[in-house]
């Protein structure tokens, strides 16, 4: 079990309607210098739609990978009438380094977030190809067995990164119980992080940490929430806070130099 923990930053709503790169890129850069080492972004227009066209995606990672060594995690998934090449789209942009991944389809409210075996492949297969590495983002305890009967097939580099995400309506429940169960199904030599949507409190947070996850997923795509009552406006204190919790667990925030090392990133990869 590592003591250092990075600090994975979602920073974008889904139902975000203003989403100006500038912006976005000002809020991740103060997130840098609170301890984020990864930022998790979807391909979004100005008016927060997903969409192929990468224009705004570069423009927001552009002053990240200048002035930060940042971690840059494109998103390959989201509920959308995209086919899976356009959400592929970002694995082309030069500085990517991650790439969530998603292996199965799952209720998302009143959504069906689908993602069919040869979707799957499709995008696995370029993640190989571009030498980027896999954050497979794990819904349901089916999910993980998947991910395993893939990796028959697809050489993904090692060691495998699973991101247990809880909290979906229609989903798996943000519980402790539920939490230790998804962790029992994980390959014990592979490494595990904790995405907690709808989020009122860091209680699975913290328990994720002291179960030992390598990763923590904060930001405004999963809740605004600093407390029970309380939203913020900028993501800042949200970092602030999880990395107070990480130090306060006598553990480390990983710097990104650190993360990389961490999750087998190349270092020329950005």
């Amino acid at each position: 079990m590592s003591n250092h923990v990075i600090i994975s930053l979602a920073p974008v709503a889904a139902d975000s309607t203003r989403v100006e790169p500038a912006e976005v890129a000002q809020d991740i850069l103060a997130c840098a210098d609170a301890g984020a080492a990864v930022v998790h972004l979807h391909v979004r227009d100005r008016h927060g739609k997903l969409t192929p066209d990468v224009s705004d995606f570069a423009a927001t990672i552009a002053p990240v990978l200048s002035q930060t060594e940042m971690i840059v995690q494109a998103s390959t998934g989201g509920v959308s009438a995209m086919n899976i090449e356009q959400r592929c789209a970002p694995l082309q942009c030069k500085g990517v380094g991650m790439a969530s991944l998603n292996v199965g389809s799952v209720n998302l409210g009143d959504s069906v977030y689908l993602n069919p075996t040869p979707d799957v492949e499709y995008c696995s297969r370029l993640i190989v190809e571009k030498n980027i590495i896999p954050e497979f983002e794990v819904f349901e305890i089916g999910m993980i067995n998947n991910i395993l009967l893939l990796q028959e097939k697809i050489k993904f580099k090692q060691p495998l990164l699973f991101n247990i995400v809880l909290g979906h309506r229609g989903s798996t429940p943000a519980t402790i119980d539920a939490l230790i169960a998804m962790r029992q199904f994980i390959p014990r030599d592979a490494l595990w992080a904790i995405t907690h949507f709808g989020r009122r409190d860091f209680s699975l947070i913290a328990a994720a940490v002291g179960m030992g996850a390598t990763e923590v997923r904060i930001g405004f795509e999963d809740s605004r929430y600093i407390n029970a009552t309380d939203t913020v406006e900028s993501n800042l204190p949200l970092v602030k806070k999880l990395a107070n919790i990480i130090t306060s667990m006598d553990k480390q925030v990983a710097t990104p130099k650190q993360a990389r090392k961490m999750l087998n990133i190349d270092i020329n990869n950005r």
